[in-house]
Order: C-alpha cells, then sequence, then structure tokens
C-alpha cells in the first residue's frame, strides 16, 4: 500500500498489507492509529520488505525523499525502516557513492528526514525492528515500546545518519546481539530510556555500542560514531555476570572484513579505527535482577 497522505485509523482497524512511503510527493504523510494494527502478528519481514518503508526514490542523477513523515499511536508487528540512498538493499549504490568524497553530505542530502515515531509499539519477528538507513537525519522516537525478537539488534543507527533522538521508549527485544547499535552515526541523542539486557530469557550482550562497522560490503564509512549524548537511561540487567551497559568504540577494526574498503583515500578506508570522539555518556543506571 502506497501511502501519500496523513490517514487516521480507528482503534479496531487493521492494516495487513506493506506500507510504503516513499518519494517527495509522499512528505507530510503518516499514520495516526489510535492503537490501530499495522502488519500481521508472528509473521516475519525482510530488510527488502519491511512493515512500514519509508524509503527514498532514484529519479535520474538525484534522489527523490520523503520529509516530516509522523507514525503515532500504531502497534507495528514486524519492522520499521527508514532509508535513502540503497533502500531495499541496493548495496551497489551505497558502495559506489562511498568511493568518492562527499559521500556523508551526499547521502544526507538523499535520505527521509524528519520522520517522526510517537507512542508506537513495535514488536520485532525476526529482523530488526527500527532500522534507520544511512544518511537518515532528524528521525525521532518518543515515548514508544520495541518488544518482540530480532537475529540482530533492536535499533540500529547506521553509517552517515544523524541527529536522531531516541527518548522515553521501553525497550525489551530478544536479540542476537547488543540492544542499539551507533554505527558511524554522529550527534544522536539517546535518553531516558528503559533497556532490558534480559528480555524473554535470553541475556543480551549488552546494550548501546558505539562503532563504525569498516569494509563491510565493500563500503567506506566516512564518518565516525562521535558527538551522541547518551544520558539518563535505565538497563535492566540479571543478577549474574558483567553488564556492559554503553560500549564506546566497540569494535576498532576487529572484523575479517575491515580491508574489504581499501584503496581510498578517506573514511574507514585508511582508518578501521572507531574514531569515537567526543561522546557524552554519563547519569545511567543498572539495575539487576528486574
Amino acid at each position: 500500500m502506497r501511502l501519500t497522505c496523513r490517514a487516521r485509523l480507528g482503534p479496531g482497524d487493521r492494516v495487513t498489507r506493506r506500507v510504503l512511503i516513499e518519494g517527495a510527493e509522499a512528505s507530510g504523510a503518516g499514520l495516526i492509529c489510535d492503537g490501530s494494527v499495522i502488519g500481521r502478528a508472528g509473521q516475519a519481514t525482510t530488510t527488502r520488505a519491511p512493515t512500514i518503508a519509508v524509503w527514498s526514490r532514484r529519479d535520474g542523477p538525484d534522489w527523490s525523499r520523503p520529509r516530516n513523515i509522523l507514525i503515532r499511536g500504531c502497534h507495528v508487528h514486524g519492522a520499521i525502516r527508514v532509508w535513502g540512498v540503497g533502500a531495499g538493499q541496493r548495496m551497489d549504490q551505497l558502495r559506489q557513492s562511498s568511493h568518492q568524497a562527499d559521500h556523508t553530505r551526499r547521502l544526507q542530502a538523499a535520505a527521509p528526514t524528519a520522520v517522526r515515531l510517537e507512542d508506537v509499539t513495535i514488536t520485532g519477528t525476526g529482523s530488526v525492528p527500527l532500522y534507520v538507513g544511512p544518511g537518515v537525519m532528524r528521525l525521532s522516537l518518543t515515548g514508544s515500546r520495541v518488544d518482540g525478537r530480532s537475529v540482530s539488534t533492536a535499533i540500529y543507527l547506521d553509517a552517515e545518519s544523524g541527529l536522531n533522538v531516541l527518548s522515553d521508549n521501553t525497550i525489551a527485544v530478544r536479540t542476537g546481539r547488543e540492544v542499539i547499535a551507533v554505527d558511524g552515526s554522529a550527534g544522536n541523542v539517546i535518553t531516558g530510556n528503559t533497556i532490558a539486557l534480559s528480555a524473554g530469557g535470553l541475556t543480551n550482550r549488552g546494550g548501546v555500542f558505539l562503532y563504525r562497522n569498516c569494509g563491510e560490503d565493500g563500503i567506506v564509512r566516512h564518518q565516525t560514531p562521535s558527538n551522541n549524548r547518551i544520558t539518563g537511561n535505565t538497563f535492566h540487567a540479571s543478577w549474574f555476570g558483567p553488564v556492559r551497559a554503553v560500549v564506546v568504540g566497540s569494535r576498532e577494526g576487529d572484523r575479517r572484513y575491515c580491508d574489504a574498503d581499501a584503496g581510498h583515500p578517506f573514511g574507514s578506508s585508511v582508518d578501521d579505527g572507531d574514531g569515537a570522539t567526543g561522546n557524552v555518556v554519563g547519569d545511567n543506571r543498572i539495575e539487576r535482577g528486574l
């Protein structure tokens, strides 16, 4: 279902088709749900076919991107993915751009911007429940809940994105990795969240990790995970074992594919390190046994 307007749904309404918000013509679009359901409970989604996709579209040499999107009060089963260059896993587009200078600016100019997710529930069914793609700026997730399961993370802030806000949310996802990944994303605010490090009987591998995923898919990461603010969050953990609530610089080139982006005079092609600087981490709490 292609959406180019702001639709209002009632509490008993259910949308079972995929929702696509794509291109500049969808600017200002959204879903005001009042508790209605988007997707099917338990139905798996993929990176190419999420429950709700907010995507840019190639328009000749340029990109047509949606702005000012609002999703409020919805219960989304599956995943929300916001993506510009490379939408739908077209990694060749990202790779080609990353081998040129000014990659960060180019991606940010092409990606959706000012996407607001308010009072939503996202119940993951396998893939990342909320994926904030390369170059996405000024997305906010506020007063919401993310639960269910993910083979990866609960929330992923991808390379060259920035100025996104995750605030006052409850995140309780059974993950195969850390709960929130900040991968070459800068200037984000993660504050006031309650984050479960032991959800559904599974102990997650950590809370918020900041790193730069050098070389994956041959894509040069230009921006570093810098100038983020991670404050005032509460991490719920089990009684046993160490707790890695926030880890700044969690990889530092420790990946077998880091050399796959070699040969270019910038970013992770020159330095496999995370380069995480200027981050503020403070006033976070760990509560055990809950």
